[in-house]
């Protein structure tokens, strides 16, 4: 057999090593070998680059990289997460998410119909002056608020209560309506937070309000419990005709008041022509799972050059959204029957009684105690205190998750909220933890 020199080179990407057949060689150089009916060969195996991930043309919304951390719930469930990692025999109680735990009355679970547009029109508005094309379904007001962002562009600048339901301000963000985060004041530029605290019976003064295009307002609000009364809502109707604004009023607990505060935005005169209204079922019926809600748009509500608000969020709805399911709806329906606006009292009524347990606890440790009257929230305040470090405090000495009230805003630092969202059960178990804690 003749002399044969062969020279294999391989790669491999993570090493660098020369690999020999049968021989040692110096200064890694090919070496020719004779041996009769046989193949000897040098095999140079040398690094190769890292491969590179393909990456597409599309470029990232930048908006995305402007949110602060996670959205405020998901990192609640990750501490708790980790606390019961760490503590794993803890019994651990969650008054923190807005999310119901008793059971959908059966009345509700059991309907079968489709006409829930035309119920909920006849069933909160028929005496406000809306009908059922006013009327859009959807799979509850959280993803409606979204559609709404979109519906109003990145263009337009945006007012919320501070402190208020995070999804107003991070759609905000995602949209590109606003500037970067200011960490030394915990607010992102291009939005105008209407500061709500104690001093000001958690209404806003609204001669120190810029003018915004939009303001989202929540009635009775998330997270300090407080319903704004008809005085104060007349003020905000007018001021937005004033400032050529639109409200986005957000009804989620309007079944929890319990005094004469107004239930809708549309009780307000004039507010057809400056509101929408969103709202849901979630906390009446227990639908936090089910997923249903909707949203009102009055005929008169029109842009500046007069086109209505309700043909673009019509199209809105129709390009990004299929529907609420037919089950779904059905449960509607037979929420806004007469046995199930019955039923939904009941459930809203147990709830209630949640939030006085918590109140009077709060109250016979000392604490400042806000809310509680008209939501399902309690809002408790811990002066000089960061919201965090209570929410830590509260999660390993007592095994309770509660949520900071920062998460809502720099204007819910220093507090946290209590959800009554919880059987009766865990919500006085939790209350005998807070007294041992605080006693």
């Amino acid at each position: 057999m003749s002399v044969i020199q062969q020279n294999l080179s391989t790669s491999m990407a993570s090493s660098a090593s020369i690999f020999i057949a049968n021989y040692s060689f110096e200064n890694n150089k090919s070496t020719n070998i004779s041996i009769p009916g046989k193949f000897k060969a040098v095999v140079k195996c040398v690094a190769a680059p890292e491969r590179t991930a393909y990456k597409t043309k599309v470029s990232r919304n930048e908006n995305m990289a402007k949110l602060q951390a996670g959205y405020l719930f998901p990192e609640i469930a990750r501490r708790k997460a980790a606390h019961m990692l760490k503590h794993p025999d803890a019994q651990v109680i969650s008054l923190g998410i807005g999310d119901t735990t008793e059971p959908i009355p059966e009345v509700i679970t059991s309907a079968m119909s489709k006409q829930l547009r035309a119920s909920i029109a006849s069933t909160y508005y028929a005496d406000l002056g809306l009908d059922e094309s006013d009327i859009f379904v959807s799979d509850g007001a959280k993803s409606d608020i979204s559609r709404l962002q979109v519906l109003f562009g990145s263009k337009v600048r945006i007012a919320v209560q501070d402190p208020s339901y995070p999804a107003y301000v991070d759609s905000s963000v995602i949209l590109g309506q606003t500037g970067l985060f200011q960490k030394d004041i915990e607010q992102f530029e291009k939005i105008e937070y209407m500061k709500c605290t104690p001093e000001n019976g958690f209404f806003p003064d609204l001669s120190t309000v810029g003018r915004t295009d939009v303001i989202f307002f929540c009635s009775p609000n998330n997270p300090t419990g407080y319903a704004a009364s008809r005085d104060q809502l007349t003020r905000l109707v007018q001021f937005a005709k004033e400032n050529g604004s639109i409200i986005v009023y957000d009804s989620a607990y309007a079944m929890y008041v319990s005094d004469d505060s107004p239930r809708s935005i549309f009780e307000i005169p004039g507010a057809k022509e400056v509101a929408l209204e969103v709202s849901s079922f979630s906390k009446y019926a227990g639908f936090t799972g089910v997923r249903l809600g909707w949203t009102a748009v009055p005929k008169e509500l029109l842009y500046s050059d007069g086109f209505p608000v309700a043909k673009d969020f019509n199209r809105i709805v129709c390009t990004c959204f299929n529907g609420a399911s037919n089950i779904a709806q059905a449960g509607g329906v037979a929420c806004v029957s007469p046995e199930g606006i019955k039923a939904m009292h009941e459930v809203v009524g147990f709830y209630k009684e949640n939030t006085s347990i918590i109140v009077d606890t709060f109250d016979s440790l000392g604490f400042k105690v806000y809310g509680g009257k008209n939501a399902p929230y309690v809002w408790v305040y811990f002066p000089g205190q960061s919201s965090w470090d209570v929410f830590s405090e509260i999660l390993e000495r007592t095994d309770v998750v509660v949520t900071p009230g920062s998460g809502f805003g720099p204007g819910g630092e220093g507090f946290i909220r209590v959800s009554a969202f919880g059987h009766r059960e865990n919500v006085l178990e939790a209350c005998e933890r807070f007294k041992q804690l605080y006693k």
